[in-house]
């Protein structure tokens, strides 16, 4: 067995990776959008509720 030349490694590898990089994403980028906003939500309404339990001084 003869070491592979970097030219037959370039020629595998790149037809492959550019197949990779025109699919879809992995993740539906409006889940991660509406994710997102919950979790901002979520820590506004934290921030609300702690703040009003304080005394203002």
């Amino acid at each position: 067995m003869s070491p592979a030349s970097p030219l037959s490694l370039v020629t595998t590898i790149v037809p492959g990776l550019s197949e990779v990089a025109t699919s879809a994403p992995a993740v539906n980028p409006y889940l991660v959008g509406v994710g997102t906003f919950i979790v901002l939500l979520a820590l506004m309404g934290a921030l609300l509720a702690f703040g009003r339990g304080r005394d203002h001084s």
